[in-house]
């Protein structure tokens, strides 16, 4: 049974947490952005992922919903070489708005230091991946009995 499509874009820009796959394995949950057809992830050498992604850049993703209440059922996997790249301000706060909100004095302090440290004393950087594959699938069912 071929399951229905779904608007990834859209499931994408939803404030959910993905789960990232390193070698190890390793698998931890993470706050993203999805823009340019790539996954954003902050990351910096205080974290394992990335130590891992430096040494192995193969990785996995996965976002997805499970609502029993509803019956939503939506997940979108991808997987690829994922790359560590400078860190820019204005994506940064995107990232942040879409899980903290908009008023930036009502965020916790460790997320403002994200975007107001200098990312060369903190060596904060992304983790960007462009996916290899991508999987969307929608395999909802109704909750009604």
């Amino acid at each position: 049974m071929t399951s229905p499509a779904f608007d990834v874009d859209s499931f994408l820009s939803q404030p959910l947490t993905a789960r990232i796959a390193t070698h190890g394995p390793t698998v931890r949950p993470v706050w993203f952005l999805w823009e340019d057809g790539a996954f954003w992830v902050l990351t910096g050498p205080w974290a394992r992922l990335f130590d891992h992604v430096r040494s192995n850049p193969r990785v996995a993703l996965v976002v997805d919903v499970c609502d029993i209440a509803t019956g939503l059922v939506q997940q979108v996997i991808a997987r690829g070489d994922a790359e560590l790249v400078p860190f820019d301000v204005p994506r940064g706060r995107r990232k942040l708005v879409r899980y903290l909100g908009a008023d930036e004095s009502r965020w916790d302090e460790r997320f403002v230091h994200y975007l107001h440290d200098s990312p060369s004393d903190r060596g904060t950087v992304w983790l960007r991946l462009v996916p290899d594959s991508l999987t969307a699938q929608d395999l909802s069912y109704s909750s009604t009995a």
